[in-house]
């Protein structure tokens, strides 16, 4: 089934793919605001899985702060945002630091890392979504090993097979799993990817369909120790076509905070083509 959507592009140009518009998106500055968009967001997940046959505890909600200021983060959490998704390492170390007095916020970063990076996220971090390369892995794990600390992560796949998105081609992943009980401070709990940026939603739904299939695979030879059960699919725009074909993480940003007015560029000049897409 298909799902009426707004999907919007990097340039901040709309492909309607129902009725919706950027009210879809309404800006929360208050406290109710948060409450109202959160729940709408939740019954949006439960009427995807309603249309599948899924429960809706089956999949959980990664609220994504990037860009947010702190003020606006703290009335998420009072809300009930206990989970947090950020892009970059810096700016997410940041928040963590100024609100270390939030009990049990658990901080995700899901944008791509660099080996220099890892030790921030070694520090913090409870989980990272996109692992795509062993030279990560080993930084992450030897500064893991360092801190005392583990840490979640989902391999990134590039199911969309565009040049401007991180992850690796689906073809390599069998030999990147294989090789990830060497590093035994990450625990692999699954697969994260981004539908392809496009207007037509059966080409955005072939990105997670491929994803479950690969995930399928994959567990066949799995090595002992790796979980590769969640799957980590579907933002703002798409996320309930992502539910119906088996998403158990989704990753909502503009949904719950609002409509984000300059494309993420602007805070971050070396951002990667496919980072301003409709999280």
């Amino acid at each position: 089934m298909i799902c009426s959507q707004t999907i919007l592009t990097r340039a901040g140009q709309k492909h309607m793919l129902g009725q919706q518009t950027d009210s879809a998106f309404p800006s929360a500055s208050t406290r109710e605001d948060f409450v109202r968009n959160l729940a709408a967001v939740r019954a949006r997940i439960a009427a995807a899985c309603a249309r599948v046959g899924r429960a809706p505890d089956e999949v959980r909600l990664l609220p994504v702060s990037k860009t947010v200021d702190e003020a606006r983060i703290r009335l998420a959490y009072d809300a009930g945002c206990r989970e947090l998704g950020e892009n970059k390492v810096q700016e997410a170390m940041q928040k963590w630091e100024a609100m270390s007095d939030l009990d049990g916020v658990r901080w995700s970063v899901i944008g791509h890392l660099q080996t220099n990076k890892a030790r921030h996220v070694a520090r913090f971090a409870s989980e990272f979504q996109a692992l795509d390369s062993l030279h990560v892995a080993e930084a992450l794990d030897r500064r893991l090993q360092h801190e005392g600390r583990s840490l979640d992560v989902f391999v990134q796949i590039n199911t969309s097979g565009e040049a401007s998105k991180y992850g690796l081609a689906p073809e390599q992943a069998a030999a990147f799993i294989q090789a990830l009980p060497a590093y035994t401070s990450l625990r692999v709990r699954g697969l994260m990817t981004l539908a392809a940026l496009s207007a037509d939603q059966s080409r955005v739904r072939d990105c997670f369909v491929l994803l479950r299939s690969l995930r399928a695979q994959l567990q066949q030879d799995a090595p002992h120790g790796v979980d590769l059960h969640e799957l980590s699919m579907g933002m703002s725009g798409d996320f309930e076509v992502a539910i119906e074909e088996g998403a158990t993480v989704v990753r909502v940003g503009q949904a719950i905070f609002g409509a984000r007015n300059t494309p993420d560029k602007f805070y971050w000049p070396d951002a990667s083509p496919s980072s301003d897409e409709t999280v």
